[in-house]
Parts: structure tokens; C-alpha cells; sequence
């Protein structure tokens, strides 16, 4: 599995905490057999913002091919950037299993791959799913502030949510890195 993880507009150790703590969900559960592919775009400040910056780090990659299925996790100002570079990857004749946004408020989503959004809290999480959003979402419950639901998600209770019918599935309360796990699983899986 290859994860592309695409930060926002913030201190660069930050990112770095997420691929470590997202590496250990992923080394502690049955996700996957063979050890995760985890790339951090090293871009900061506008350059999180360009489409062209991303998909030219995902195509210098070398432990990455056209062929392979990625999955994006993205960030804040860094979902503007991501989700350019998702559908760029696709016309280029790339994979893409899945788009995960964190805290992406106010940016557009509608792609022909399944898109996810995660918010730090109720406010964020409806007023996004109006720009469009995925049938799985989740929204911190209580709110957190913007920077912890990427700096430590395993803290971060909240509320998974089916937006297609607005329904709390069974379980509907976990931590973000629960619902994390749970998505990384299901594209595993897939």
C-alpha cells in the first residue's frame, strides 16, 4: 500500500509526527502483509497549495509507479494541492484508491474515486459536506482545535458519520486514528 501523505501550511515536525504515528496504526494492526509504502510531500508554505509541485514529487518517486494504487492524505491548506494531484495522477493513468481530507474546509471534493473528510469538529464537518464528501466522515466530538487532529489523532474522540443517508453507523464513536484504521483496512481489503 502506498500512502501519499500531503501536509498544510505548518511546522514540518507536525507532519512528521502524523507518518510516525500513522506508520505505528499500520505496524500494530492486520492492515496489510507487506510493510506500507509512507511518502510526506516535502513541500511547505504555498507550495502545499500546487497540484504540479505534488504530482511531480509523486513522479520522482522511486518507490512509486503509475500502476501502483495510492491512497492521499491530506491536510488543511495541503487538501488544495492533494486533491489537484489526485486527478492529475488519474488522467496520467495512475490509481487512486482513495482521498482522505483532514480538515479540508472549504475546498471542493467530487471525484470519481472515494473521498473521505475528517473535521475537528461538527461546524467544519457539515459546512464541508456541502462541497461534497464520501459516504464515511468523521468529525471530532468534542471539538478539538485545528493543528490536533493532525498532530495527535490518537487523542482525538469523535464521531463517524455515513453522510450519504446522515446516519452514526454501529460504533459510531471511535478515535480518529480508529477511523483511520478503519478506511486503511477497507482499501487494503479492496
Amino acid at each position: 500500500m502506498s500512502i501519499i501523505i500531503c501536509p498544510g501550511i505548518h511546522q514540518p515536525d507536525l507532519s512528521e509526527s502524523f507518518r510516525v504515528e500513522l506508520l505505528d496504526l499500520i505496524s500494530h494492526s492486520s492492515v496489510s502483509q507487506k510493510p506500507a509504502n509512507i511518502l510526506v510531500y516535502p513541500g511547505q508554505d504555498f507550495l502545499v497549495l500546487s497540484a504540479f509541485h505534488i504530482l511531480q514529487f509523486l513522479r520522482v518517486s522511486k518507490s512509486l509507479q503509475l500502476k501502483s494504487p495510492i491512497i492521499f492524505i491530506s491536510f488543511s491548506a495541503g487538501v488544495v494541492g492533494a486533491i489537484g494531484a489526485a486527478y492529475l495522477w488519474q488522467l496520467l493513468g495512475g490509481h487512486v484508491k482513495a482521498f482522505i481530507a483532514i480538515d479540508g474546509w472549504g475546498v471542493p471534493l467530487e471525484a470519481n474515486f472515494p473521498i473521505h473528510r475528517m473535521s475537528h469538529d461538527y461546524f467544519t464537518h457539515w459546512s464541508s459536506c456541502l462541497l461534497g464528501s464520501g459516504q464515511d466522515n468523521f468529525y471530532a466530538e468534542p471539538a478539538v482545535d485545528h493543528l490536533s487532529i493532525w498532530k495527535s489523532p490518537q487523542t482525538v474522540q469523535g464521531c463517524w458519520v455515513d453522510s450519504s443517508i446522515g446516519i452514526f453507523p454501529p460504533k459510531g464513536h471511535l478515535t480518529a486514528s480508529e477511523f483511520l484504521l478503519m478506511l486503511l483496512k477497507r482499501y487494503e481489503a479492496n
